[in-house]
């Protein structure tokens, strides 16, 4: 009964006020060098590119294509930044008209706690794989943030969903267990176990085969503060909230989740929403109110990297 609590003042802290929050940070940077993912060092050659470079030395060199989702500029003091909105005014539209961009990046939270592996066990659903069909049928592009304890006991499904171009996964910790306190009764990670925790989320999700992984990061409940911002600094990730909260946590009238979304999205916004059928039963029936509608509005949906990159 605790572990149940638990997780629903969890779920709950994702619909409501987050905890202690930032401004929106600025400038979109590059994405971390392809060289580094490699194991190579920034500005190190193969023998082989070493040898090309040497054999065409009149050769004006291109800027390097820009590769990669993009990440935000490091906050004061190398901060990890965090993203909120995108909030860049008006800007062409998809069709060429002036006016904003209607554009609308619906995340959704695959939540399991570190701890709850005998409910898992015993039967309860932590997945919801009839959302994920739905939003396949809509081609809804979306953003999953996935803990890595989730990963771990639906392998098949998180390498099935970043395996699929219309999905990108994020990390949203190995233990969904808060980064600052209080957040909603959540147990705490103490300061140096914050990178831990994060690295061994990638670690899992990767793990299973998924390969649209992006170094985005969702503090459970939403809370955080300056110290869990500096502990994940070395991590590169930044993090990303929400200002659109579709009420979704163990909800039972999906009519009412989908008024909400309705009623609060606007160009630019971030939608949270859940990926867990034991605590948001009724979220799949409301994205499928809300995504025709909003398309009737002129929004277009997009993942997170996207509506980052601007």
């Amino acid at each position: 009964m605790t572990a149940c609590v638990v997780l629903g003042a969890a779920l709950i802290g994702c619909g409501g006020p987050e905890g202690t929050r930032a401004g929106t940070a600025a400038t979109p940077a590059a994405a971390p060098s392809p060289a580094r993912e490699s194991g190579k060092e920034p500005g190190q050659r193969s023998g082989e590119e070493s040898a090309t470079a040497s054999a065409s030395p009149s050769r004006t060199p291109k800027p390097a294509a820009r590769s990669g989702p993009p990440v935000l500029a490091p906050g004061p003091g190398g901060l990890t930044p965090v993203f909120e909105r995108r909030r860049d005014g008006p800007s062409p539209r998809a069709a060429g008209a002036d006016g904003p961009d209607k554009v609308v990046a619906l995340t959704f939270d695959a939540d399991m706690t570190a701890d709850q592996g005998p409910r898992a066990a015993a039967g309860e659903h932590f997945d919801n794989p009839g959302l994920i069909a739905s939003l396949r049928r809509l081609a809804v592009p979306s953003t999953v943030f996935m803990t890595g304890r989730w990963a771990q006991e639906y392998p098949s499904q998180a390498r099935a969903i970043g395996t699929d171009p219309l999905f990108e996964i994020a990390n949203h910790s190995y233990s969904h267990y808060a980064f600052s306190s209080p957040c909603y009764g959540l147990p705490t990670v103490a300061e140096e176990d914050m990178r831990r925790d994060v690295e061994k989320a990638f670690t899992a999700i990767r793990k299973t085969g998924a390969r649209n992984v992006v170094p985005y990061f969702r503090f459970p409940g939403g809370c955080y503060d300056d110290v869990s911002r500096k502990a994940l600094a070395p991590t590169g990730v930044t993090a990303v909230q929400w200002d659109v909260v579709s009420g979704d946590a163990f909800a039972t009238d999906a009519d009412a989740v989908a008024e909400q979304v309705l009623a609060e999205v606007e160009p630019g916004s971030l939608v949270v929403m859940h990926c867990t059928r034991s605590a948001a039963p009724v979220t799949d029936v409301a994205v499928r109110r809300i995504v025709p509608e909003l398309r009737k509005r002129g929004y277009r949906f997009v993942k997170v990297s996207e509506l980052m990159r601007g």
